[in-house]
């Protein structure tokens, strides 16, 4: 490569195996992106110690009252968002608590806001706001690894003290070097040259998921694999919260239902089922646990 040609992040290399593309029949397209998808459960897999790092890095501050703020663009930003929103009625975490920024902000989710990912300047101003300090973790996402706003988001988070991780598919990347801690899950070429909404649009999901579950996993979120601490707010959540107490007290639907509405949530009506308490010595329980149903169940009184 001549040096007057600039080096391209891996997610905008060309790929030798979707070249011809473009002449196969419908079923040969969708087995040949199938084909590519596999490699991303191998790229992500590749990163578990760096992802590992990076969720307990993340737990040790929400624990102390910090927060997790992911800063992105395009569909990076957008997938910070979604995992960000589910986390209230997924695990009861308060609003502001986990924040998805988007570069161009509310708008951008929906609309292409031209030009607003190319500003540092931008997710600078979106750490000012926020007021982030040394209590919280900032995850700039960027697949390409050299996304400006998330740059100025991470440098502009280093400066006040907070932990800055980065997430990128590729390495190295300047995106890495404006983190304390980084996580590059090598997708390879996209399927459609630079449309890093496929490959590594999934592996974000993934390591997304795997982030945000974990560190709830780890703040006492569930019993078991069980969702404890969702917020029944509609009736698809109300029947789910009466079969986690069915599941966890094994009980009968109707006898779930009723120690469910005599303790008034989830994790209450399992430690006073399983404790044989009152829902009063239930609660107390888990104050004292921190929320956490396994460990008011290991409380001796």
């Amino acid at each position: 490569m001549s040096n007057n040609v600039p080096h391209l992040p891996l997610t905008e290399t060309n790929n030798p195996r979707t070249t011809e593309i473009d002449r196969l029949s419908t079923r040969a397209i969708l087995e040949l992106i199938n084909a590519e998808d596999q490699n991303v459960i191998d790229a992500v897999r590749a990163e578990l110690d760096h992802i590992a790092a990076a969720a307990d890095a993340i737990y040790a501050r929400l624990k102390q009252g910090g927060r997790l703020i992911y800063a992105g663009a395009g569909t990076s930003g957008r997938l910070g968002v979604v995992d960000a929103s589910e986390m209230p009625p997924t695990y009861n975490v308060p609003h502001g608590v986990v924040i998805g920024l988007i570069a161009g902000g509310e708008q951008a989710m929906f609309h292409s806001v031209e030009g607003a990912e190319d500003r540092a300047e931008l997710g600078s101003a979106d750490m000012a706001r926020l007021n982030v300090d040394a209590r919280d973790a900032v995850l700039g996402i960027a697949a390409s690894g050299r996304t400006p706003y998330v740059i100025g988001a991470l440098r502009e988070a280093k400066k006040r003290g907070a932990l800055a991780l980065s997430f990128a598919c590729t390495y190295p990347a300047p995106v890495h070097d404006a983190a304390d801690l980084y996580i590059a899950p090598l997708t390879g070429p996209e399927v459609v040259e630079g449309s890093t909404r496929m490959k590594a649009g999934t592996a974000t999901k993934l390591v997304l998921n795997m982030l945000s579950t974990t560190v709830m996993i780890r703040l006492g979120k569930t019993y078991g694999n069980l969702m404890v601490d969702l917020q029944p707010t509609n009736q698809k959540l109300r029947e789910r919260a009466r079969r986690i107490v069915e599941r966890a007290a094994h009980l009968s639907a109707a006898d779930a239902q009723n120690l469910l509405d005599a303790c008034g949530d989830v994790k209450t009506a399992i430690v006073a089922h399983h404790a044989r308490v009152s829902p009063a010595q239930a609660r107390a329980r888990l104050t004292r646990a921190q929320g956490s149903v396994r460990r008011a169940l290991e409380q001796t009184e």
